[in-house]
């Protein structure tokens, strides 16, 4: 019997250093998929379609939210953000992991509906750190960095749903504590039950 693929949920304050740490993971671990989301946000510098994001309009978007596509979606400082629930489906299906990378408002949603998925949080090591991350990042205004710190209380608050929670101090230890997560979660016997159909006998 093939074992289900398994859902990892990776979410927390806007700057933290989600992309780069998953990023990081995904290289590392070439066998899991990343949940690529819809978004009507402009594209940023650098940023890649269908790698980064799908960039859609917002009838597209608002059209594929009453054909019920997504797995979740929110709106978040005026954009709209979704995740197409048929791939994630389809990688299930066919045991491939997946790697779904959203803001804390989007993980509460999907946390609903998907419970069974792996919820991981990433904090920065304190707030001084975070703001720096995200005026050197250089993508957003003086008041969007504002508006982000300023919800940053509320975004820890929401830590509790969470399964585990990875401080982003040192990339490479926060890699690491990630990989040992993935690991942890494919031993956990819920996850291990096709072994069950072994037949023993023989010599040992």
């Amino acid at each position: 019997m093939e074992k289900e693929g398994l859902l990892f949920v990776v979410s927390g304050p806007s700057g933290v250093g989600k992309g780069t740490l998953c990023a990081k993971l995904l290289a590392e671990l070439p066998e899991m998929a990343l949940s690529i989301s819809h978004t009507t946000r402009e594209k940023r510098s650098g940023e890649v379609e269908g790698k980064n994001y799908f960039f859609v309009d917002k009838e597209t978007f608002l059209t594929n939210i009453e054909n019920e596509a997504y797995l979740e979606w929110a709106e978040v400082y005026g954009n709209y953000y979704g995740t197409p629930k048929a791939l994630i489906e389809e990688n299930m299906f066919h045991g491939i992991d997946t790697l779904l990378e959203i803001d804390t408002q989007g993980a509460i949603l999907v946390k609903e509906r998907f419970p069974e998925a792996v919820f991981i949080f990433l904090v920065p090591p304190d707030r001084k750190t975070l703001a720096g991350r995200l005026i050197h990042r250089k993508t957003d205004s003086e008041e969007v960095i504002s508006r982000r710190l300023a919800a940053l209380d509320s975004e820890l608050e929401r830590m509790p749903m969470y399964d585990y929670v990875v401080v982003n101090d040192e990339l490479e230890r926060a890699v690491m504590d990630l990989r040992a997560i993935y690991r942890a979660e494919h031993l956990r016997f819920e996850n291990t039950k096709s072994y069950l159909s072994l037949k023993t006998g023989g010599e040992n």
